[in-house]
């Protein structure tokens, strides 16, 4: 089974300017080694952003790895999402967030096999995933989508998606239960400049297409790997909580 995977990414980044299009290998940026990691594991790639003038290139981006593609709303990530599914014809897709750059195809493919094996309207990514481990997004009935958008200004920035979901409160919602008995400190979302130290260390040591098992094992044999990025996650954390308010 081909899952869609809408690959969630914008150019106008703040922290970190630009940021899906960094060197990430000899071969690819960011966003071009997102799209490959999920062909790598039969994940149907649809770039999906914005109208805006800075995210040409991302369109251009699309087309030259001859992927599909999607632009919307700028800040109403839910409508493009729902715009998106309604332009493809999806009744349920996987979110790829392009923060992601070691995201784990097989987690994404337990979460879609869950949505559909129990109909259910949202999978929420793991607890180690939603703390920063980054491994997995979010399963999603696109009629769900829908429904969080009534009564919504069109102009709502609903980057935090999950605020807005948990609001209905009879949406069928299961978060991915993890099976990794690995009890590491591990920040693998990019948002900060020590955040692409640490992830281009990586690829240059274990490769683009890692497994989570190989990058755990890193992170076994080298304890202090962490440091270089874990500090930042307390303000991340708190970035997601303020501009949910």
């Amino acid at each position: 089974m081909k899952i869609p995977g809408f690959i969630t990414v914008r150019s106008s980044s703040s922290r970190l300017p630009s940021k899906c299009f960094l060197p990430f290998g000899k071969e690819c940026n960011v966003i071009e080694h997102i799209i490959r990691r999920a062909q790598h594991y039969n994940i149907d790639p649809i770039i999906c952003t914005s109208t805006d003038p800075s995210d040409d290139l991302l369109e251009k981006t699309a087309i030259k790895e001859r992927v599909k593609f999607f632009r919307g709303s700028l800040n109403n990530k839910l409508q493009r999402w729902a715009d998106c599914a309604k332009y493809f014809n999806l009744d349920a897709f996987h979110s790829v967030d392009a923060d992601d750059p070691f995201f784990d195809g097989n987690e994404m493919k337990r979460s879609y096999e869950l949505l559909l094996s129990e109909k259910l309207d949202v999978v929420s990514p793991t607890k180690e995933s939603s703390a920063g481990d980054a491994s997995v997004g979010y399963s999603l009935k696109t009629n769900a989508i829908i429904r969080s958008l009534k009564g919504l200004n069109p102009e709502t920035d609903t980057e935090m998606m999950w605020f807005y979901l948990e609001k209905i409160t009879d949406l069928k919602k299961k978060i991915l239960p993890s099976i990794s008995k690995s009890k590491l400190k591990l920040r693998l979302t990019l948002d900060y400049k020590e955040d692409y130290w640490l992830l281009e260390s990586l690829r240059r040591l274990v490769g683009n297409l890692a497994t989570r098992n190989e990058i755990n094992t890193l992170f076994l044999n080298n304890p202090d790997l962490h440091k270089i990025n874990w500090f930042r996650n307390s303000e991340w954390k708190k970035a997601q909580i303020d501009k949910k308010i």
